[in-house]
């Protein structure tokens, strides 16, 4: 098990961090802006590249009344963890990931989110991420491997045709 990143209040060390970039036309569950129906998470970025985000899961992703849906705890791992790869330049996606639900998440509480990248192989990259309450109790536990990719092209409309979405 991995001990949480050392790293305090993000408002308290904002000179440690720096806010993980993202486009406003983002449509990602996890993270953009443009996905009204997402979780909306903002990451910053430790100086040894971890991603950390604090944020408060609403209600509306309950499972059991007060708690995150367990697929919802599964997301948050493999957002930060996906984030936690970004940091270096890399675009991946995940392969394999492991939940260890440790206990309850809360909804509408304040909680923390920390990931990191522990090994590199080529394009394999393997990750590791947690949700901590206020405490600083682990709450859940996660590791990944992403493979990196190729990012796709911006589609051509007059080479390629209009795109489904206009």
């Amino acid at each position: 098990m991995t001990k949480p990143l050392q790293v305090e209040k993000l408002t308290r060390y904002a000179d440690a961090v720096r806010k993980f970039a993202s486009a406003a036309q983002n449509r990602c569950f996890g993270c953009g802006a443009a996905n009204e129906h997402g979780l909306h998470l903002e990451f910053y970025l430790t100086q040894e590249l971890h991603a950390v985000c604090e944020t408060t899961v609403g209600d509306f992703f309950e499972g059991p009344k007060g708690f995150v849906h367990g697929g919802i705890i599964a997301t948050l791992l493999d957002e930060t963890m996906s984030k936690a790869v970004r940091a270096h330049g890399l675009v991946a996606m995940t392969r394999h990931m492991e939940v260890d639900y440790q206990r309850p998440v809360p909804s509408s509480e304040e909680i923390r989110l920390e990931g990191r990248v522990t090994r590199n192989e080529g394009r394999k990259h393997w990750t590791e991420a947690l949700i901590l309450n206020g405490h600083g109790k682990v709450l859940a536990h996660g590791k990944g491997l992403f493979i990196e990719v190729k990012p796709a092209p911006d589609p051509d409309p007059v080479k390629d045709g209009p795109t489904p979405h206009g």
